[in-house]
This record gives C-alpha cells, structure tokens and sequence, in this order.
C-alpha cells in the first residue's frame, strides 16, 4: 500500500499528473472514494500528463469517454469510465471495458470497486478526504508490486 497526501484539489490534479508517469499502455486504474472526494479531479491531472488537450469532465451519463493523448509513454487513448449508474456487474461486463484496453490505451474507471471483477491486473487509488479538506490517495493492486519503487517516490513528492 502507497499513501500519498494532497492538501487541495490543485495538489490532487499535480499528483494526478506525476502519477501519469508511471502508466504503461494496457493499465488499467480503478478508482475509489465517496462521492466528491477527488476521483475526477485525479483524473484530470492524469489526463494532462498523458497530453489530453481537451478538457476532461466525469463521464456519468455517457459511462465512458476516449481521449486522445500525446505523450512519452506510448499510451495514445484515456479511457475515463464511471461506472457509478451501473445497475449490476452485469451491466459493468456489458461496456466491454477489457476489449476497450489495448496495447496502447489506459483505462480509469471511477468507482472502480463495481468493475474490479471485470479486470485481471490494476491499481487501485481510493480517495478519502480529511478534516482540513485535503486528501489521502491510497493505491493497491497486483501492479503495486512491479512498480513499487516509482510509486513510492510519486508518494513521496
């Protein structure tokens, strides 16, 4: 388990960002938190740091949005999904959110815990807020193992 502390939304978006750094096409990150923690701002963030240009807003209503990315990384489309309508696993298996991973896609998923059983290998990033408004992003998962160091520097910052 990686803890990374942000005293505002603004350090968010910037964990956001550097986290970006540490994707690799295929991944796939399920997010986690009450409602307004911090899952969309934490994916903007990760959006500029792939090179989205366009502006990247919860994608509640359309469950899941591509975006075009230009970066280092190799990872060429962001998939943001929420899956917080999805009345059932069922309906979370229906979106086809494995086939939409490919060689050079990365996936966020917000409230990730509803897809879990849908993915093989991911990173969890669960938000919680504290009392002076800031946030504690916490990342598990199978991927923590191979990218430990990297993460740990990102908690680090």
């Amino acid at each position: 388990m990686i803890v990374r502390h942000c005293a505002s939304a603004e350090a968010t978006q910037a964990a956001g960002e550097e986290f970006a750094a540490l994707l690799r096409p295929g991944d796939v990150v399920l997010l986690s938190g009450r409602l307004g923690a911090g899952k969309t701002t934490f994916v903007q963030g990760v959006a500029r740091g792939l090179g989205v240009r366009e502006r990247v807003t919860s994608p509640t209503f359309t469950l899941v949005r591509p975006h075009g990315c230009e970066n280092a990384n190799g990872v060429t489309t962001l998939y943001h999904a929420d899956v917080y309508r999805a009345g059932s696993l069922a309906e979370v298996f229906d979106l086809d959110l494995t086939e939409l991973i490919e060689e050079s896609a990365v996936a966020l998923v917000e409230w990730g815990e509803t897809a879990a059983p849908v993915f093989g290998d991911f990173l969890k990033v669960t938000l919680s807020e504290d009392d002076a408004g800031g946030r504690d992003l916490v990342v598990e998962g199978a991927l923590v193992r191979t990218r430990e160091h990297a993460l740990t520097r990102w908690a680090g910052a």
